[in-house]
């Protein structure tokens, strides 16, 4: 690791207020170095810098009771004078690994790390020329789907570990007998954009680039935070509703997750404003109907194949029609298909926040704006 610090007993105590779950850690820290990772928008990941290594404990920030993931980070070539029980070795920088999700994928493109993945899942929504000419000349290969992982390709790549997501449905448990470490990457588990983000700063832990990892947020931070007060003394907030129907049931974000939060950011408001939920829903239509009837705003996100208008989104299903953002042409729109939405909306939620804020409140944004991701449906 670039730089193995030390973290202050005062940088100790604020991280264990602010981050969720796993074992208390009693070990005496000393002076911090420069270069130390501090989580404190993301919730999913706690670190703590002792004699024995970089201790980076995980959990998923929605659920408390969840199991909490330990891991040892050590320089490469030393061998800890003991290891905590419960805790797996990681000997940082990390040379190779594979990336199962766009998400991951996103914060070595954004650090500018990409010559460590060895292996990606889905190619289906990517854009990167580097990554892509990566897939072409064998540096980078492609391991599988979600549910079915080519397991001798991955025991091939050689990694040194797998970043997983843990608690969604893909197949992991078979990637337990290839007897590589497998360490989860909560990111989208994170109810904030900013600590969504913030999870580079992970990365920036495997791949001994914590300086550049800090860098890199604390302009993601200030970027979105110089934005976020543009909405602060907004007297008309709209209410925004998201998702479609499929197979029945509408899929939507909690009243405090992820996506509520940047809608409120951006001087709007969720259409569930007092659900508590900050993972996702399963609704019927007439329960998302009976909640949208002042939303003015209708968020999608797909992979239409053609030019997506009201007249395709009618043809899905003509309840649409009956919405009142429908009826007033307030749908927000983003094709992953022409979009780099998943490859690049994780580090960049100033952005997204940007787009949002120039469609609620354009008054508020310069008037040649370009959106980078959402725009309004013509």
């Amino acid at each position: 690791m670039k730089k193995l610090a030390i973290l202050l007993l005062a940088s100790v105590a604020f991280m264990a207020v602010s981050c969720r779950g796993g074992a208390p850690v009693a070990e005496a820290p000393v002076e911090a170095k420069d270069g130390a990772i501090k989580p404190v928008h993301a919730e999913g990941f706690r670190v703590t810098y002792t004699d024995e290594g970089c201790r980076v404990d995980i959990q998923d920030p929605q659920r408390e009771e969840s199991q909490t993931f330990h891991f040892l980070l050590v320089p490469a070539g030393e061998k800890p004078a003991s290891v905590p029980a419960d805790y797996t070795v990681v000997e940082v920088p990390v040379k190779r690994l594979v990336c199962m999700t766009s998400l991951q994928l996103s914060n070595f493109i954004c650090i500018g790390e990409l010559d460590r993945v060895a292996g990606i899942t889905s190619t289906r929504h990517l854009f990167n020329e580097d990554v892509k000419q990566r897939l072409a000349d064998g540096r980078t290969q492609k391991i599988g789907i979600e549910g079915n992982f080519d397991n001798e390709v991955i025991i091939g790549l050689d990694p040194d570990l797998i970043l997983i997501s843990p608690f969604k449905r893909g197949g992991y448990e078979a990637l337990k007998g290839v007897d590589i470490p497998l360490v989860p990457h909560l990111g989208y588990k994170e109810r904030t954009p900013l600590g969504q983000a913030e999870w580079i700063k992970f990365v920036g832990l495997l791949t001994g680039e914590e300086e550049k990892a800090n860098e890199i947020f604390s302009g993601i931070e200030q970027r979105y935070d110089e934005l976020k007060a543009l909405t602060a003394d907004v007297k008309e907030r709209p209410v925004v509703l998201s998702g479609e129907l499929h197979g029945g049931n509408w899929y939507v974000g909690g009243g405090r997750s992820f996506l509520a939060q940047i809608f409120r950011d951006a001087g709007g408001e969720y259409f569930l404003p007092d659900d508590e939920n900050s993972g996702g829903l399963n609704l019927d239509f007439e329960t998302v109907y009976s909640q949208t009837a002042n939303a003015k705003y209708w968020r999608i996100v797909n992979s239409f194949n053609g030019d997506f208008s009201y007249d395709a989104l009618k043809a899905e299903d003509g309840r649409y029609a009956d919405l009142e953002a429908f009826r007033n042409h307030g749908v927000i729109y983003c094709n992953m298909s022409r979009t780099p939405f998943y490859e690049n909306m994780p580090v960049q939620p100033d952005l997204v926040l940007a787009d949002l804020i120039h469609i609620f409140h354009p008054e508020l944004m310069p008037a040649d704006y370009e959106p980078a991701f959402y725009a309004l449906l013509p």
